[in-house]
């Protein structure tokens, strides 16, 4: 199977998550659709194999993760660890940022995937 061969599972459960976005994830996506950060293009919950990506900017192979409160569980740390072990295995980089600096630093947030994006177009 290859990555735009998803099973319909997969496919059904990303578009659940588009329509019960978190707070975070709605504050972060106003910033990033319709190519507003800087005409840059990012999808939303995009399934990528087994795994659903928070954002994707395809053209940098760059996905955004969001992380609440309930990544710093030990048993969250692991799993989050294997998806991105398992996206860079693919050849994307991952971003992981913390609710709590979208709501707290958006400015800070938008400048670090900027950053993110030139540094996988080097």
């Amino acid at each position: 199977m290859n990555q735009h061969e998803q099973p319909a599972w997969l496919m059904q459960h990303a578009k659940t998550l588009r329509k019960q976005m978190t707070d975070a994830e709605h504050r972060l996506w106003y910033y990033l659709r319709a190519k507003r950060l800087n005409g840059i293009k990012f999808r939303r919950q995009v399934p990528i194999y087994h795994y659903v990506a928070d954002f994707l900017c395809i053209s940098s192979l760059l996905i955004i993760e969001l992380d609440g409160s309930q990544h710093q569980q030990a048993e969250q740390v692991v799993y989050d660890q294997k998806r991105t072990h398992y996206f860079e295995f693919l050849g994307y980089r991952v971003l992981r940022i913390s609710n709590e600096e979208i709501f707290n630093n958006i400015s800070g947030v938008l400048e670090k995937i900027l950053q993110g994006i030139s540094q996988n177009k080097t």
